[in-house]
């Protein structure tokens, strides 16, 4: 965990956010309120136990680890003094949550160098024989704990062990063989602070906890060593029982059988590579198998637990058998293999690229259509996958060449991921499909490419397939189209909905799911704003799909709307290069948040080119000022001639008549371009109305821009600008309808 320095502040800000968290924690309120920061001030306990704190997040600076039942004074600092210099707060937390400790004393002190004790408090408590667990409960400092031995205060301290003894059950032949199975049974006692816990281990393995008597069915001489533990740490010493199991009369006279096999990953020569798991299994119908043995090569034999792994390169012989109760032993097999050390590791990613072909006119765009080829080639693993993304919308496989007849421009993303995990970075090329070719544009009612099915603004999750007909599912679904009435739209969405069923395009569930969508969104309603998609709603998701050039920034709000920096200097933009729009009608909400009484510059930008495809300008904001067009917002009555609704560079308009509303308002604008015709309205009031035919009267400010004689694109992208810190401007609830 990584921990910024900082000075102790002197208010303490941070002590509503953590009495939340302390609520969280599930602590009453009566704990939260008495750890922050009421200093114990009673008559003095029979002892003192103190723990101290500073800046290590991982231990505390000192602690008690026994102490003796009774009433107890806790003292808990967390000062300069003790070493905390960075003023973060630190806690001690009795835990009365876990049955293995002592749970009846629910501590829970706040201490903080800055606050009113300056970091020391204490706290009376009364303490039992037992362990107390002990740790901070702040999230991220877990491992800030530790363990009090508390022993019986009337008899001074615990340091004698317990007493364990263990016995031996079942039924024994004439020389005391326990025939079958033979049951120990373990047992301690102790007068001081309690058992804590008993233990034992077979022959000479590992100790592990005792909770049920162990029995042993196999046949031969054993040996069970155990102890005990008690609650003041003491360990009694280690003692053991031997015995002897042998087999039940029987005139079992055959052996085992008994197999192996052998697994893992294999080579084309059929060797293992890195490591072979060897598996070895036996049976036996008459007393049943007793013990199975293995030994690696010609070693001794050794008693098979488990699968045997072998790593070691090279050939290997795996020897086995088994023996029944009986005592038959089974004759000894043998499996045989070789370990190949695995190749390299293949840390280098595929090389992929890609290829455009088409006819092109003397702009250079694609004529009717284009075709994208995709190539990979990897010489370690091999190419797993090919992959391509078609503007900017999910990664999908690629398997044949990809066509693209949609008429403007484009953007294909591609990479390649080999057998080893490795992916290439994605590449991106660029290009334009113009009008024209022997491939007509499908004929789609509306525009949709989004990558789900969105009906209104309800979104399905069901993917947004390309139909028989080359339209996706949201361009036959027509949501934008004025509909005269609900039931007139669910009717529409239904026929698609039954054609798409049976054309195999979506599936039963993704049917309900349009149709139960299309009833969601109230569409053909009145009263509803019919066919506007979101830009910007508000969220993050929404706001991560815009992108920054130029100087200035803005930032998203809490309450969903976004602001331009007042510290961050230049002019820039903000815009959405998730697609391009045609004709629109583009609806948003700005307010005038200047500093001091003075009043913001802004504006936004309409369909202007892919700002990056033009490295001739060293600003790419500038993309959107020369090639689009600028509607401006500024209620200011002086400075600038272009007021609010007015085309920049070309059509002037003044504040009067303008709706001009107070500073800090939140206004509505719709920007409405059809062909080159331009409306512009606030707080539903039409402010302007402009024809780029070309031929204006005055001369637009900007020399070098290509488009002052009124030529403009007919189809672009979305932006917002930032003029300046003074220029301080917000949005919030950015829509737009295709026309």
């Amino acid at each position: 965990m990584t921990v910024k320095r900082r000075r102790p502040e002197p208010s303490r800000p941070w002590l509503p956010l953590l009495a939340a968290l302390l609520m969280i924690l599930g602590l009453s309120s009566a704990t939260a309120t008495a750890a922050h920061g009421q200093n114990d001030t009673r008559q003095a306990a029979q002892q003192t136990l103190t723990w101290t704190a500073g800046d290590d997040i991982t231990k505390y600076a000192s602690a008690p680890t026994t102490a003796v039942a009774g009433k107890t004074t806790i003292v808990f600092e967390n000062s300069t003094a003790t070493g905390n210099t960075m003023g973060m707060p630190h806690t001690l937390t009795f835990d009365v949550s876990d049955p293995e400790y002592n749970n009846d004393v629910p501590l829970n002190i706040l201490a903080n160098p800055s606050d009113d004790s300056g970091g020391k408090h204490t706290a009376e408590v009364t303490l039992s024989p037992g362990r107390y667990r002990y740790h901070c409960t702040i999230p991220g400092h877990g491992q800030m704990q530790g363990i009090l031995v508390v022993t019986d205060g009337g008899g001074g301290e615990d340091t004698t062990a317990p007493d364990a003894t263990a016995k031996v059950e079942g039924e024994k032949n004439a020389d005391g063989a326990y025939i079958g199975m033979a049951t120990v049974t373990v047992s301690a006692t102790d007068e001081g602070s309690g058992v804590d816990r008993i233990e034992f281990a077979e022959g000479d393995g590992a100790f592990q906890p005792y909770t049920a008597p162990v029995m042993v069915h196999q046949v031969g001489a054993h040996t069970i060593r155990y102890r005990a533990v008690d609650k003041a740490g003491n360990v009694s010493e280690v003692k053991s029982v031997d015995f002897t199991v042998v087999a039940p009369p029987t005139d079992d006279t055959t052996a085992p059988e008994t197999s192996a096999t052998v697994s893992g990953e294999k080579d084309p020569s059929g060797a293992y590579i890195g490591m072979a798991t060897v598996t070895i299994t036996a049976s036996d119908t008459g007393s049943g198998v007793n013990r199975i043995d293995y030994a690696l090569g010609q070693g001794e034999f050794q008693p098979y637990t488990g699968p045997v792994m072998v790593h070691d390169a090279g050939s290997h012989t795996v020897r086995y058998r088994a023996a029944d109760k009986a005592g038959n032993v089974s004759e000894v097999k043998s499996v045989d293999f070789t370990v190949v050390a695995p190749p390299a590791e293949d840390t280098t990613p595929p090389a992929v690229s890609a290829t455009v072909d088409g006819t092109k006119n003397s702009d250079g765009a694609y004529v009717g259509s284009a075709k994208v080829s995709l190539t990979a080639a990897d010489d370690d693993s091999g190419v797993e996958k090919v992959e391509y993304s078609l503007d900017s919308g999910p990664y999908l496989a690629y398997t044949t060449p990809v066509a693209v007849d949609r008429v403007g421009r484009h953007t294909v993303a591609y990479r390649a991921t080999d057998k080893a995990g490795n992916t290439s970075e994605a590449r991106q090329l660029a290009f334009t499909v113009a009008e024209g070719g022997g491939v007509p544009a499908p004929a789609c009612p509306e525009w949709d490419e989004r990558l789900t099915v969105i009906v209104g603004t309800v979104d399905t999750g069901v993917p947004n397939r390309i139909t028989r007909s080359r339209c996706t599912i949201n361009e036959l679904i027509e949501d934008e189209k004025d509909w005269s009435s609900h039931a007139l739209f669910l009717k529409h969405v239904t026929t698609v909905t039954d054609k798409l069923l049976t054309d195999g395009v979506i599936d039963q569930r993704e049917y309900r799911a349009i149709n139960k969508a299309a009833k969601q969104s109230g569409i053909g309603k009145p009263g509803q704003d019919e066919g506007y998609r979101p830009l910007f709603d508000g969220t993050k998701k929404s706001y991560d799909k815009w992108q920054h050039v130029g100087g200035g920034a803005f930032g998203l709000n809490d309450d969903g709307s976004i602001t331009s920096s007042t510290s961050v200097e230049g002019m820039g933009m903000l815009w959405f290069p998730q697609r391009t729009y045609d004709d629109f009608s583009l609806k948003l909400q700005f307010r005038d948040d200047a500093p001091g009484t003075g009043n913001a510059n802004g504006g936004v930008f309409v369909r202007f080119p892919y700002v990056h495809d033009h490295p001739e300008e060293s600003r790419p904001e500038w993309v959107a000022i020369k090639y689009g067009h600028e509607v401006q917002i500024l209620d200011r009555p002086d400075g600038d001639m272009y007021k609010t609704g007015s085309i920049y560079g070309f059509d002037r308009v003044g504040l009067s008549g303008a709706g001009v509303t107070p500073k800090g308002s939140w206004n509505d604008y719709e920007i409405r371009v059809v062909g080159q015709h331009y409306s512009i309205y606030r707080n539903g009031v039409l402010l302007n109305e402009f024809d780029n035919t070309g031929g204006q009267e005055f001369t637009p400010p900007r020399g070098d821009d290509p488009g002052t004689d009124g030529r403009r694109y007919s189809s672009g992208y979305i932006g917002l600008q930032v003029h300046s810190t003074d220029d301080v401007i917000s949005y919030r609830d950015i829509r737009i309808k295709e026309l």
